[in-house]
């Protein structure tokens, strides 16, 4: 593709002001496959309604998700919203799936990958078995997310040194994206992507759902019933839910 050839306009459906693709899983990675090819800037947000809710009660939050240039309908709750409020979703645009397919085009097109996030021994491990399922990878850097803001510069110019064509994060909730946004001009990535909990599975250290659990939309549950220390943070989905169904006539409005 030529470079001078513009970004595809993306359509997109606001849930409480957090804007998604409305693009089904192909059209996604067709997206950031042009975009790598144009080597433009995309932060990706992998959103599910634990993050819309955070984003209804921080402002700044909020403004990280609507500046992003792609936010994909991670979670089912997001899926059941749209269809809710008449305005249906083609399908979940999950995290970890997404990571796979852009992993598989970048094995037949040796893609040049950076893995930034939870400790050493996870993502080394992550690494590895990356390296060995999609061998043509470049796996250019791997980096553990325990870091402060003092050694942000360092990080920064690890990456730009490597220089990726995706970034794969998995830190906090409340460090992941702001940290991307905070640096995504400097980093230049064609494609920077939040990862959340996906190099703990693709460890082996958690499992992830089985298909059952997925078919029914029941993940997160299977997520709290393996790590129960999560509850506080799953309350916000009946929260989400409540919300939808008291204020449906505003769930779509900008």
């Amino acid at each position: 593709m030529s470079s001078q050839q513009q970004a595809v306009t993306v359509e997109k459906l606001p849930i409480f002001g957090v804007p998604f693709s409305t693009m089904n899983m192909q059209d996604t990675v067709r997206y950031l496959t042009e975009a790598i090819e144009r080597r433009e800037a995309n932060h990706v947000i992998t959103a599910n309604p634990i993050m819309v809710m955070a984003a209804v009660n921080d402002p700044q939050m909020l403004q990280i998700m609507q500046r992003a240039n792609l936010v994909v309908p991670d979670g089912a709750g997001i899926v059941w919203a749209a269809n809710y409020v008449n305005r249906p979703l083609p399908e979940r645009v999950t995290g970890f799936d997404l990571l796979h397919h852009l992993m598989k085009l970048g094995d037949e097109r040796e893609w040049r990958v950076f893995l930034l996030g939870t400790s050493q021994e996870i993502i080394t491990e992550a690494a590895r078995r990356l390296a060995l399922q999609y061998p043509n990878v470049q796996i250019v850097g791997v980096r553990n997310g325990f870091f402060g803001e003092d050694e942000d510069h360092e990080v920064v110019s690890q990456i730009q040194e490597a220089a990726p064509d995706i970034l794969f994060v998995a830190r906090s909730a409340a460090t992941q994206e702001p940290w991307i946004a905070k640096y995504r001009n400097q980093l230049n990535v064609p494609v920077m992507m939040g990862v959340g909990g996906s190099f703990d599975v693709i460890s082996g250290k958690l499992k992830r759902a089985p298909r059952l659990f997925q078919k029914m939309r029941l993940e997160w549950f299977y997520r709290l019933m393996k790590e129960p220390w999560r509850f506080k943070r799953m309350l916000a989905l009946p929260e989400f839910m409540w919300k939808v169904i008291r204020e449906k006539e505003n769930v779509t409005k900008p």
